[in-house]
């Protein structure tokens, strides 16, 4: 299949509006995979094209956000970990499972995560009051209930990524007493981590269209690093209310799709 120029530069837009949204908040893929669907390709073809075209700007992303990433290595490796068996678990259900499989289930997902991170300072707060009452200290790996949680969540993105941040965001911010940025910056590793190994599963196993990765590629590259200039300048507050008002949108999208 040959693409159009308009279709090509609509194509190329998509990558860099959703480099720099998912580096920011999180359910780019809720801009490209709908483009890339517009120009005929079919849906599994699409989500392939997608996973690819979107590992540079994850790359991007994370390496914009690299100052936040100090001192978070043993964090990110413990992370990395889940997420690279989540990843490729994802990737292989979208060639096993039906196309609709997770579609009654992502919007609840979502939902859930939006109200998570909507309450996370209040959560945050009673958690360490608790701390404080019972002389507990915080655990800097969440436990085990994160690592969980963040495996289950990168199975989701490896299959189909949408909001994927949002719900790695909720996750960290209700277990993690640390702040909003530099759990953005994880949350950055995570995605492109997911992307690469549920990248490399489908170069040997599914249908992909190089031109739309070539494109996505390109574009998410550049949109990721504009997208960390952007997001590490916000507070928590704003960063926060960006998180809801994306996810809110992409609930929506998914619902009436």
């Amino acid at each position: 299949m040959t693409m159009t120029l308009g279709e090509m530069i609509a194509v190329f837009c998509a990558g860099l509006a959703a480099g720099g949204i998912n580096t920011v908040v999180g359910s780019g893929t809720l801009i490209t995979f709908p483009v890339l669907l517009a120009t005929g390709l079919p849906p599994v073809t699409a989500t392939v094209s997608n996973a690819l075209g979107l590992i540079p700007g994850s790359i991007s992303g994370a390496i914009g956000y690299r100052r936040e990433l100090r001192g978070q290595g043993r964090r990110i490796l413990r992370f990395g970990t889940g997420a690279l068996l989540g990843g490729f678990t994802g990737a292989a259900l979208l060639l096993a499972l039906p196309a609709t499989a997770f579609e009654r289930i992502v919007p609840v997902l979502v939902g859930l995560a939006l109200v998570l991170v909507v309450l996370q300072p209040r959560i945050g707060r009673a958690v360490r009051e608790r701390r404080e009452r019972t002389g507990r200290a915080a655990r800097p790996d969440g436990g085990p209930l994160l690592s969980v949680g963040l495996t289950l969540a990168s199975v989701y993105g490896g299959y189909f990524a949408a909001a994927q941040g949002i719900i790695y965001m909720s996750l960290m911010g209700m277990l993690l007493d640390e702040n909003m940025q530099r759990l953005n910056a994880v949350k950055n590793v995570l995605a492109a981590l997911v992307n690469t190994v549920a990248a490399v599963f489908f170069l040997f196993a599914a249908d992909f269209h190089w031109t739309a990765v070539a494109l996505l590629a390109v574009g998410s590259a550049l949109g990721g690093q504009l997208g960390a200039r952007v997001g590490r300048r916000l507070s928590p507050a704003v960063l926060r209310g960006c998180i809801v008002v994306v996810g809110s949108v992409a609930i929506v999208q998914l619902v009436l799709r």
